[in-house]
């Protein structure tokens, strides 16, 4: 490397950041500009990636989980040789450009994970390190090692501020994952201004009582010194490290570096102007000089490395057929070629077993059976394992001396989320988790980022109603159905027994760009008889499960655990000579995809409609209209007997029977 290329690499950085920041009229040029010599030492150094190929399996992933300064990746992205050219960059924030504010995984090339969000990009990092772990220990054969890559972050303060960056850091050092190597960019800078006003953590030491490997004091803007920690870290195989770097936000601009004003505020012309002067930058806007491109593509190198990687591949397809057809297999997203068969038939077992069980013991039983079908299935588990059953007999548990596949995430369902997501962008696994719906509010927003990715993250969630009882309002979710169903590109199943549970999990696992959540009762479900036209329309999301013959005055729709209070109350109206159907929606996100032409057949046009959920009744307007009613509640739960709860809160076969009089 010439004497001078490390200015002018970085330069070119910190440049083309601030001219397309000021280009766009928005965006955050002080962190681009503060850890460029930090994306040269590292892109320049370490990465081992293929621009031509940005999803070869053994490449290392890099997160850049201060997602606001997206500039920096892009410049690297850029400069390196994937697609995204100079134009792009100058499209930075524009509509469905391919360089929008914040990183979106799906929109670039090269991005590994949408970041934005503060600390969900090194929790992710988190489960891409944690997958690497878990193939490696599956696959690698001595003499054989094709699961072999890091996993690399930069994040700023603001990440380690977040409390999810202390759930999945404190795990990260528990499983002993070495192969993860985060970069912190010190600058002490956020929007508000100092940090020290309002985080005076002395971070290495607190990474260090995680059990990470902490090297402290690199001056970030040197660009060897940066390199030298990083080789460092890379000789650490059984601790995750963190390179606390130095560096000053917003580097080379005259007055504001250093500032908050350079955080997410415009430089304007006069103070790039001076910055150019200052660090000596003679190229105008969006012009780079050839010599960045030279140094800094990756195309030869990643071509290489990718062809060594399929040679050695090859040796090991030869010594070991058919795990290598199986880590094809599971690397391209597919599941055995018999398993939709397999399924078919257990679901045809579940309707014919006709066996009473709480909702989450059926989901139990899939998960066994599905296990076994496929080694890709990770399960997890914030600490309600057992409660949940979101743990089989047969699971290995993942340790930091080996692989597996269950993990004992602890109390820690926002960063287990972000881990899923994780798991899931690497490759290879199906991740589900398990625990409360109540608690899904902790992890609300990763369960919003998979959706956003379109991820494969299943959510096999427990104790889904006031038939928590006696643990109280606190335990019983009554918004979190309508609001989780409200995320775009997320799958809500609330099944009302074995069979529906089935059916949930089959979708949840065809679904490769939907995420899923699963609603399961933790009381007994009695177990409902169906023809096999019914089986086969639960896969519709909505379907009619009973209904009494003669001209149809009213349709009565349900879900989960209140599915027998809804039938009880069709008979007690049949009694009366009112004839009521009874739909069955246990995804109202599957049944508002079929055909107007089902969905009329299902819910006719004309009939008044009542809906049965121990939840809020808000979200059910949608189908039920002004004119109809909602069997339910819409205020917090009491802690009480389940039997008692339904009765006070007025969820019962009697209330539905007089629900449907009202509406006729």
């Amino acid at each position: 490397m010439a004497d001078r290329a490390p200015t002018v690499l970085a330069n070119a950085i910190r440049f083309l950041s601030a001219d397309a920041v000021q280009n766009a009229k928005s965006g955050h040029p002080g962190m681009p500009m503060g850890m460029a010599e930090m994306g040269v030492a590292l892109w320049k150094g370490h990465l081992k990636h293929n621009p031509r190929n940005p999803k070869w399996d053994n490449r290392d992933r890099f997160v850049l989980s201060n997602g606001h300064g997206s500039m920096l990746i892009y410049s690297l992205l850029h400069f390196t040789g994937y697609d995204v050219t100079m134009d792009d960059i100058k499209d930075f924030r524009q509509l469905h450009s391919k360089t929008p504010g914040h990183p979106e995984y799906g929109v670039t090339p090269g991005i590994e994970t949408t970041t934005g969000p503060l600390g969900q990009g090194i929790a992710n990092a988190v489960g891409m390190a944690l997958a690497e772990k878990v193939l490696a220990a599956e696959y690698n054969r001595p003499g054989h090692t094709i699961v072999d890559h890091n996993t690399y972050v930069f994040l700023g303060d603001g990440c380690m501020m977040e409390g999810i960056s202390h759930e999945a850091c404190s795990l990260a050092g528990t499983l002993g994952l070495g192969k993860l190597i985060a970069l912190y960019d010190d600058n002490g800078i956020s929007i508000d201004g100092e940090v020290k006003g309002w985080f005076t953590d002395d971070t290495p030491k607190r990474f260090e009582a995680y059990g990470w490997n902490v090297i402290r004091d690199i001056d970030g803007h040197d660009i060897e010194a940066v390199e030298a920690a990083v080789a460092e870290a890379k000789k650490q195989s059984d601790k995750p490290t963190l390179i606390c770097c130095k560096t000053t936000i917003g580097k080379g601009a005259p007055t504001v570096a250093g500032t908050a004003a350079c955080h997410g505020n415009l430089l304007g012309d006069e103070e790039i102007t001076n910055a150019r002067k200052l660090m000596g930058w003679t190229y105008p806007a969006f012009e780079i000089p050839q010599e960045v491109y030279d140094e800094m593509s990756a195309v030869d190198e990643g071509a290489a490395a990718e062809a060594a990687w399929n040679d050695a591949f090859a040796a090991y397809e030869k010594a070991f057929p058919s795990e290598a057809a199986s880590y094809k297999r599971r690397m391209a997203g597919e599941v055995p070629a018999d398993f939709a068969d397999k399924m078919k038939a257990y679901i045809a077992e579940t309707a014919k077993a006709q066996e009473e069980m709480p909702v989450r013991m059926a989901s139990h039983k899939a998960i066994t059976m599905i296990a076994k079908e496929l080694p890709e299935l990770i399960g997890a588990s914030a600490d309600l394992a057992c409660s949940c059953l979101s743990i089989w007999d047969d699971c290995k548990a993942i340790t930091p001396e080996d692989g597996g596949n269950f993990l004992f995430a602890g109390i820690r369902e926002f960063g287990m989320g972000a881990i899923m997501n994780g798991l899931a962008l690497h490759g290879g696994l199906i991740p589900f988790g398990g625990g409360y719906v109540t608690f899904s509010d902790y992890q609300r927003n990763a369960i919003r980022m998979g959706a956003l990715m379109k991820q494969r993250v299943i959510y096999a969630l427990s104790h889904d109603s006031i038939a928590v009882g006696e643990d109280g309002p606190t335990h019983q979710p009554i918004e979190h159905l309508g609001s989780l169903r409200m995320i775009p590109n997320l799958d809500v199943w609330r099944p009302c027994d074995a069979t529906e549970a089935a059916v949930a999990w089959e979708c949840a696992l065809e679904h490769d760009t939907t995420p899923t959540l699963m609603s399961l009762s933790r009381q007994v479900c009695p177990a409902f008889a169906r023809n096999d036209a019914q089986i086969d329309a639960i896969k519709r999301g909505g379907y009619v499960i009973s209904e009494e013959k003669g001209d149809l005055q009213a349709v009565i729709i349900a879900t989960g655990g209140e599915m027998d209070i809804a039938l009880k109350g069709q008979a007690l109206l049949a009694k009366e000579g009112i004839n009521a159907r009874v739909v069955s929606m246990p995804s109202t996100y599957l049944f508002d995809r079929q055909d107007a032409a089902y969905k009329r057949e299902v819910l006719p046009a004309g009939i008044p409609r009542v809906s049965v959920e121990a939840a809020h009744t808000d979200y059910w307007r949608k189908y039920v209209g002004l004119e109809g009613a909602c069997v339910g509640l819409d205020t917090f739960g009491e802690s009480a007997p389940p039997a008692v709860l339904y009765d006070f809160f007025n969820i019962t076969d009697k209330a539905v029977a007089e629900a449907v009089k009202s509406v006729l």
